[in-house]
C-alpha cells in the first residue's frame, strides 16, 4: 500500500498509525536489513565471549596470573572498542538505508535496498559524523543535570532524516533538525517517549516469553528483536515529512481579506 507524502502536519497518533501500516505493507524490506545486522552483531559478539571465558580459566600463581590477566583484560578492552565502532557503522548505514527506503516509498510507492543501500555508503561521512556529534552533547547535557540532554536530543531529533532526505552535510544537518521541531519541542518529546515505550515494552514482553527457552532463546531473540527495531526509524522519515508540512503549510500567505 502507498503511503503518500503528508499534505498536513501529523497528530502522534497519526504518525504512530502510518509507521505501523508502512512497516507492515512493506514487511520484508524493513525485516531484512535489520535481521542481517543483528546476525552480524551476534557473531562479532563471538570473540568478546571467548576472551571473557579465557579470564576465568587462568590459574596459577599471583605472580603467573597478574600479568596474564591484564593482557587479557587489555585485549578485552580492545575487542570491544573494535567491535562497538564497527557495530556504530553497520547500525548506522541499516538506519539510514531504512530512512532512505521509507521516503521513497513515501515519495514514489517504491524503493530499492540496494538503491538505498549505495546512497546511505555515498552519504556515510555525514551521517556518522551527525550521530557522533549528536551523541557527545546529548551526553554532555545529560552530565549536566539530565535536562540539557533531553532537550538536545529532541533538538536534534531529525538529525538523521535530514542527512538521508535532504542530502544535508553534518554540521547542516544539527541547524535544520532544529529548525524542523522548532515549536513542536512537546509533540517531540511525546512521540520519541511512545516510541521508545512500545519498542521497550516489546523487548520486555519478548525476553520474559523466551527466558524458559534456554539455548534457544538467544536465536529467536535476535530473530525478534529484528521485527521490533525498524519501528524508530521509520516513524522518524514520517516525523520528518510532518514537521516539512508544517514549515510549509507556515509559508502560504493569509487568504486576502473580503471585499466588504
Amino acid at each position: 500500500m502507498f503511503e503518500s507524502k503528508p499534505a498536513h502536519e501529523l497528530s502522534v497518533e497519526e504518525t504512530v498509525s502510518l509507521t505501523f501500516r508502512l512497516y507492515v505493507d512493506n514487511f520484508g524490506i524493513f525485516f531484512t536489513p535489520y535481521l542481517i545486522f543483528s546476525i552480524i552483531s551476534a557473531l562479532l559478539s563471538l570473540p568478546i565471549l571467548s576472551c571473557i571465558q579465557n579470564i576465568t580459566k587462568i590459574t596459577g600463581p599471583p605472580e603467573v596470573v597478574l600479568p596474564k590477566l591484564l593482557n587479557m583484560l587489555l585485549t578485552l578492552m580492545a575487542l570491544v572498542f573494535v567491535i562497538a565502532v564497527i557495530s556504530w557503522i553497520i547500525g548506522s548505514i541499516i538506519n539510514g538505508v531504512l530512512i532512505k527506503s521509507a521516503s521513497d516509498i513515501i515519495e514514489n510507492g517504491k524503493t530499492s535496498l540496494s538503491d538505498s543501500f549505495k546512497f546511505v555508503v555515498s552519504k556515510l561521512p555525514s551521517l556518522l559524523v551527525a550521530s557522533l556529534l549528536v551523541g557527545i552533547l546529548v551526553v554532555l547535557g545529560l552530565l549536566l543535570l539530565i535536562i540539557p540532554g533531553i532537550i538536545i536530543s529532541l533538538m536534534f531529533y531529525l538529525v538523521i532524516p535530514v542527512v538521508i532526505i535532504e542530502k544535508k552535510g553534518a554540521i547542516e544537518s544539527l541547524t535544520r533538525s532544529r529548525e524542523l521541531v522548532s515549536h513542536r519541542w512537546l509533540k517531540t518529546f511525546a512521540l520519541s517517549l511512545i516510541i521508545g515505550l512500545i519498542i521497550g515494552a516489546l523487548a520486555f514482553a519478548v525476553n520474559l516469553i523466551l527466558t524458559p527457552l534456554g539455548t534457544y532463546s538467544s536465536l529467536i531473540g535476535t530473530i525478534i528483536s529484528s521485527l521490533i527495531a525498524p519501528i524508530s526509524p521509520i516513524s522518524s522519515a514520517f516525523y520528518y515529512y510532518s514537521m516539512l508540512a508544517k514549515e510549509e503549510s507556515r509559508k502560504i500567505p493569509p487568504p486576502p481579506p473580503p471585499p466588504f
